[in-house]
């Protein structure tokens, strides 16, 4: 832990001048209490770093939650061994089945409500209603979007772990309904500066006042985005068990089950106060509550306990982070070097992927042991089945 201000604690042993400055930026606004922390995997992001948590007093930052709202983390572990499902055979019909039961990419959605789904579009109905909006008017589609992965860093995957159990695990979030109202309201955020004359040291750090409308009109939304996000997982999650189920012949136990955020905002006591906390790349940390940090492609993912460090602001990473952006990732690597680093790994052989080659993200390990004093690491998880969006 390295403290950089009084208003900027940083866990990145790895981190970029740029990425320091961003966050250092965010830490002089003056309703930050008690300070900025930067997690081991902090980037460059809009605004707000990504892998940064940023508690404010009676304001709120809508780019410091990001344009995904309540993406994250879901994981089931199974009864089943590696063994086992190895033993069954090849895993392409495997990965093939998944690809067929869950819409990827950006942009591909249902095309119809499924049965699974048609009680969670009935639950966030009712929430809507009772948020007092209609997420219509940001998504006519919305409800054929639950249960659809994304794209870029968006994954499923089969993996095991070091005992040789398998787990299921996917990452993703709100889909375009969230986006949309991301974007929305960070753009209310940019007209209330302009309209106050208020001049900042990145636009994108608009903020949003407590008591106004629009900052509860925000939360309200924010927290409806959040849950589509989590049952979106939810809903993957079952099409996935369904899947592996019938590849393997057999019902899947349920042994455990894990759903995180790692873009969104809650309100928290921190050092005595209640505050907004925008966790931007950043899981919960608290004593004991489980948490998932995947890793990148081709490498490994990890089941962990938070430790409620408190000047972290109970939060540990959510990620690797990325070391190279996309456009760079792709003149800098190639297909070669990514089918390298997937031997062993069913997935789909594409250069779509090119720009989710492990060495465009941070070492996770560095990342891990940064985060010694954040989370316990409870499961390592190594993939033998990928499934991606392009």
């Amino acid at each position: 832990m390295e403290k950089i201000s009084r208003k900027l604690w940083n866990w990145a042993s790895i981190l970029e001048p740029a990425t320091r400055e961003q966050a250092e930026r965010a830490s002089t606004m003056p309703f930050v209490f008690p300070h900025v922390a930067l997690m081991p995997d902090a980037h460059l992001g809009r605004g707000a770093t990504v892998g940064s948590v940023i508690p404010t007093e009676r304001a709120i930052i809508p780019a410091a939650v990001g344009v995904d709202i309540g993406c994250g983390m879901a994981a089931v572990r199974t009864q089943f061994t590696r063994e086992q499902v190895t033993a069954v055979g090849s895993l392409t019909p495997l990965r093939e089945a998944i690809e067929r039961a869950i819409p990827l990419s950006a942009g591909r959605y249902n095309q119809k409500v499924v049965a699974t789904a048609e009680p969670r579009v009935e639950e966030l109905t009712r929430r809507a209603e009772k948020a007092r909006f209609d997420p219509a008017d940001s998504a006519r589609n919305w409800h054929l979007q639950l249960g659809s992965l994304g794209s870029g860093n968006h994954f499923i995957e089969v993996t095991v772990d070091e005992l040789d159990r398998v787990w299921l695990f996917l990452h993703s979030g709100s889909r375009g309904v969230g986006n949309k109202i991301a974007q929305r309201h960070i753009k209310v955020a940019h007209d209330a500066m302009t309209r106050w004359w208020i001049d900042l040291p990145d636009p994108d750090l608009a903020y949003l006042v407590e008591g106004t409308d629009e900052f509860w009109s925000y939360i309200r939304e924010l927290r409806w985005a959040q849950h589509f996000a989590l049952l979106n997982r939810e809903e993957m999650m079952d099409r996935v068990v369904r899947q592996v189920a019938e590849f393997m012949g057999e019902d899947v136990d349920e042994q455990e089950r894990i759903n995180c955020h790692h873009n969104y905002t809650e309100q928290e006591t921190h050092f005595g106060r209640k505050v907004w906390v925008s966790r931007k790349g950043a899981i919960n940390a608290e004593a004991g509550r489980p948490g998932l940090i995947p890793g990148s492609m081709g490498t490994a993912s990890y089941v962990v306990g938070g430790k409620g460090f408190a000047p972290s602001l109970n939060s540990s990473p959510h990620g690797a982070g990325r070391a190279y952006s996309r456009s760079k990732a792709r003149k800098t690597f190639t297909v070669d070097q990514l089918r390298e680093a997937m031997t062993g790994i069913e997935y789909r052989d594409t250069d779509a992927f090119l720009d989710e080659i492990p060495a465009a993200y941070k070492d996770v390990d560095v990342v891990m042991a940064d985060a010694a004093e954040l989370v316990e690491v409870r499961h390592t998880l190594r993939q033998i089945v990928n499934v991606k969006g392009e």
